[in-house]
């Protein structure tokens, strides 16, 4: 169906108009997924958007050097993940900046995180929210997560991270079933590929009018401009962007960080 003309929530325009700003300065970052079956993705990435300006170039040391301000323990945890075999699931330092400024800007208490790998992202929007906030933190395996928990305790946010080892459609579901719909705020999406598109309708239920959801990998390393027939992970992230392009329940603004991240506007 046709996008209808819908008059937009504040929060919504000045979330949009701030990812206007973000796009325009080009800000790329990248991160790389290796193949890890039984992990909380599943998928890979092979060559990240930042290889435009090349990952070593000065101009891209100079986005991250006039751009990032990474709390002391977020880069401890980042370090940490790095030196990790499969270090470079992580969420780039500069996607989890901006997905923490969302959360300040719309007054977030209530996050869900779909995918937690070490805890990097979780820790990072645990750090924006109140005290009395909580972030439901989803995964399958709860190996990679020890690394961070110990860091979440050591910035005090331990209390707001609700780490959840199951599969997250069956938190999502009983998140639902336990009357929580519409009542969060922020949503992040990055697990499985094959399971996004019931993921996004899930966190569409769970979070409220203004809200946001952001899901991770939607470029899936170019591999969406022809995904191929086996490739079952390509083809349902693709069909979820073209999905969320006539999908008159949010407003979108896909941008070409790291792999490619695409924020729902809830109407």
């Amino acid at each position: 169906s046709e996008m209808p003309l819908l008059s937009v929530p504040k929060e919504v325009a000045v979330g949009t108009a701030m990812l206007g700003i973000a796009f325009a300065t080009g800000v790329l970052a990248g991160k790389r997924r290796p193949p890890t079956p039984g992990t909380h993705t599943g998928t890979w990435r092979l060559r990240p958007l930042r290889n435009l300006i090349g990952k070593n170039s000065p101009l891209w040391q100079y986005i991250l050097d006039h751009s990032l301000r990474e709390h002391p323990i977020l880069k401890k945890l980042r370090l940490l993940t790095v030196d990790h075999p499969w270090g470079k699931m992580m969420v780039s330092c500069d996607q989890a900046q901006l997905m923490a400024n969302l959360v300040k800007l719309i007054k977030a208490k209530k996050v869900i995180e779909v995918g937690v790998f070490t805890g990097y992202n979780a820790l990072n929007m645990a750090l924006v929210l109140p005290d009395n906030g909580r972030v439901i933190a989803c995964d399958i395996n709860e190996d990679y997560v020890k690394i961070g928990k110990p860091l979440w305790k050591e910035a005090g946010v331990e209390h707001k991270i609700d780490l959840r080892i199951k599969p997250a459609i069956q938190t999502l579901d009983e998140l639902l079933a336990s009357g929580e719909a519409e009542t969060f705020d922020f949503a992040f999406i990055d697990a499985d590929k094959e399971s996004y598109n019931e993921y996004y309708e899930k966190c569409l239920r769970l979070v409220r009018k203004g809200g946001i959801i952001a899901i991770d990998n939607v470029l899936f390393s170019g591999k969406v401009l022809k995904p191929g027939k086996d490739n079952l992970a390509v083809q349902s992230v693709h069909r979820l962007n073209e999905k969320l392009l006539r999908d008159s329940r949010v407003s979108i603004s896909m941008l070409p960080m790291a792999d490619g991240v695409t924020l729902a506007f809830k109407l």
